[in-house]
């Protein structure tokens, strides 16, 4: 006699997408699901935010800057007009529509689709037989006031957001903000006076110096203007920093070295890879002094290897969707960066993002190397990030981290986004941390105590950050 066994298919993106048990159910739905969000790192426009800006329908506020987005439609060969070119707004979202189909397993088949229930309530797939009825619903939505920039943050309950600012920046639209109830803080983002071997960078000194009044010619007076800035930055409200660097450098050096070579460079004359070295180590390390003095957040974003396509890189710019994972060595000298702050005591906490999968264990144990007590998880190792941030990125991250240093100090999770529209990643998130300890308790590798359990989960996606923070 055969026994037939009817497994039950779950529907797509209900209530309890990602969940597999009861115990994952009970710790997202209970625990996680209904926490404010503090958003301590993306890209979001500060000036749309102060204007309490609206757009004009879903392309605008859905496909612009959006280069996760591009690059699924040039792999599914769209033309580039469809893209970023002269199209206009709607023929733009039908070929996007056309793509999301094709997108199942990459992250963004899930984003869509969440982002399009969270925000609008719209559950149908979207694919081409969709696209009109849900870009005329969505739009018409966007047009409303509910739907202002400032009114979808309170919709997503965010309660802080970090943007991500040159030292050059005036912050008068966060200066507009003080009053808002949502928190929208500056970061302190000094990475074009650090990249000395960029074409763009003696323009950048003469730009530093207009804005501080000093004239830039050494290594003393481009550490008056940065310094000034910063006390700017931190009047305005600004408690972090960050870079994207490659890597970062800690080779030996001394003032007048790191003077020398801005010298040279400032002569225009061509720099060696070792005098580079030394200059970007010098600047890293009095940043660092000065995050510390200040008591700030220093965090950095190691690995990226941008701007490959030279050809598109004339046509469109940076950040366009032509960049990948590096395969730079991070340990040796990161460890160097580290334990030459702390040795004098000045190290800040601070926060280690990779973007290649490999070195997660690098990062999961260095930053046990410089905890001191001093705080809780004082050094972190960060959300999984850009190409890294899907499940088994997440998933990997937190493993790395669970098995090497203290999952229960971690501070949670960012968007890392331009999109207003981002913020259900934070949800995303929270699922797969839930069903991870779910699924743990139903393998008895956890003890199947909720209330415990769901003290952690809060920890992690919210009450870590907030006391981590100087807001």
């Amino acid at each position: 006699m055969l026994t037939l066994i009817v497994m039950m298919i779950k529907p797509f993106l209900n209530e309890n997408f990602l969940l597999e048990n009861n115990i994952a159910e009970r710790l997202f739905h209970e625990y996680a699901r209904d926490l404010p969000i503090i958003d301590y790192h993306c890209h979001l426009p500060p000036q749309e935010i102060a204007a309490d800006h609206q757009f004009a329908n879903l392309t605008q506020i859905w496909l612009q800057g959006d280069h996760y987005k591009w690059r699924a439609m040039r792999t599914l060969g769209v033309n580039e007009q469809f893209i970023t070119g002269t199209a206009d707004d709607y023929t733009k979202f039908e070929h996007w529509a056309a793509t999301v189909p094709y997108t199942l397993r990459n992250p963004l088949f899930h984003w869509t689709h969440l982002e399009l229930q969270r925000y609008f309530g719209i559950t149908d797939l979207l694919k081409p037989d969709s696209a009109q009825r849900i870009y005329q619903t969505a739009s018409e939505k966007l047009q409303t006031p509910e739907y202002s920039v400032q009114n979808l943050l309170r919709k997503m309950r965010v309660e802080v957001v970090c943007t991500t600012d040159d030292p050059t920046d005036s912050l008068e639209y966060h200066q507009q903000l003080t009053g808002l109830d949502i928190k929208i803080r500056p970061a302190f983002r000094p990475d074009k006076a650090i990249l000395i071997e960029q074409d763009s960078f003696p323009g950048y000194l003469e730009k530093l110096g207009a804005v501080t009044g000093i004239e830039i010619n050494s290594f003393a007076n481009l550490w008056e203007a940065l310094r000034q800035r910063a006390d700017f930055f931190h009047q305005q409200g600004c408690r972090l920093s960050d870079h994207g660097l490659e890597q970062v450098r800690a080779v030996p050096f001394t003032d007048e070295q790191a003077n020398a070579v801005l010298q040279k460079h400032l002569r225009g004359l061509a720099l060696t890879a070792e005098e580079i070295a030394v200059y970007h180590s010098a600047m890293l390390f009095h940043l660092g002094q000065l995050y510390h003095e200040k008591g700030w957040v220093q965090q950095f974003h190691l690995g990226a290897l941008r701007n490959n396509n030279t050809r598109m890189m004339q046509t469109l710019g940076p950040d366009t969707g032509f960049d990948s994972i590096g395969d730079f060595d991070q340990a040796s000298s990161l460890a160097r960066f580290l334990n030459r702050l702390d040795t004098q005591n000045t190290l800040a906490k601070t926060i280690l993002y990779n973007l290649n999968p490999r070195d997660n264990e690098v990062m999961a144990t260095m930053i046990g190397n410089f905890n001191d007590g001093s705080s809780k998880g004082k050094m972190q190792f960060g959300s999984a990030w850009w190409f890294l941030d899907q499940l088994d990125g997440m998933e990997k991250q937190l493993n790395a981290l669970s098995n090497m240093g203290l999952l229960s100090c971690f501070i949670g999770m960012l968007t890392d986004s331009r999109s207003f529209m981002s913020f259900p990643r934070h949800e995303y998130f929270r699922r797969l941390l839930c069903n991870l300890f779910g699924r743990e308790v139903h393998q008895g590798m956890l003890p199947n105590d909720p209330a415990w359990l769901g003290k952690i989960v809060q920890d992690i996606c919210y009450f870590n950050a907030r006391d981590y923070f100087s807001f």
